[in-house]
């Protein structure tokens, strides 16, 4: 790989984050607000997400339970993508597309949150688990590029779509990530206190 190409990825993974900050700015902080009141409510947070979607969710989770960059005590937040009994009993039993619906209806309440990923937005396993959550008076954030796909017609007023405005999913996938460390500083701010220009 030449030096050209390597900085060829720098520049668009750049370039996407600066024009991405004007545009997620508000769903963002729309999500954490929503967040912030589900955690201040006593409810909880479960994440789903497909591969490198899957990574994202347990990055997530361990930021909430463990911390982010503060010391606080944890928050309740939940990967579905990490149970491999689980998961591979509902995909044999069942169907992969109902690996996170299933865990949605045994865990999630009222009030609590979905983290639904798909950088498509047409993984039909968060698809189901949107529908999931939503039966079960739960609020949505997804988190999407490539226009939304099925997803964005999924979701209510009173969920919050993230939609990375690019077509590659590796540059979605770091906005993804980017994102998440929003939330988390934002979460944190919003429970704790300081200053939120920091």
């Amino acid at each position: 790989m030449t030096n050209h190409r390597i900085l060829a990825h720098f520049n668009e993974s750049a370039e996407l984050k600066i024009k991405a900050a004007d545009e997620l700015a508000l769903p963002i902080s729309q999500a954490v607000e929503l967040m912030f009141q589900a955690l201040s409510n006593g409810n909880k947070i479960l994440a789903c997400g497909n591969g490198g979607s899957a990574a994202d969710c347990q990055h997530f989770a361990a930021e909430l339970v463990g911390r982010f960059e503060r010391e606080r005590l944890p928050l309740p937040a939940m990967a579905l993508t990490t149970d491999s009994s689980i998961m591979t009993a509902i995909a044999n039993d069942y169907s992969f597309q109902e690996v996170f619906s299933k865990q949605v209806q045994a865990f999630g309440q009222s009030g609590d949150i979905l983290l639904a990923i798909s950088t498509s937005g047409n993984s039909p396993g968060v698809i189901n688990a949107i529908n999931a959550a939503l039966e079960r008076d739960m609020r949505v954030v997804a988190l999407t590029g490539k226009g939304g796909g099925e997803v964005k017609n999924l979701l209510g007023e009173m969920d919050v779509h993230i939609c990375v405005p690019h077509d590659k999913t590796a540059r979605i996938q770091e906005v993804h990530l980017l994102t998440i460390h929003c939330i988390c500083d934002g979460i944190d701010t919003a429970l704790f206190g300081g200053d939120a220009d920091d």
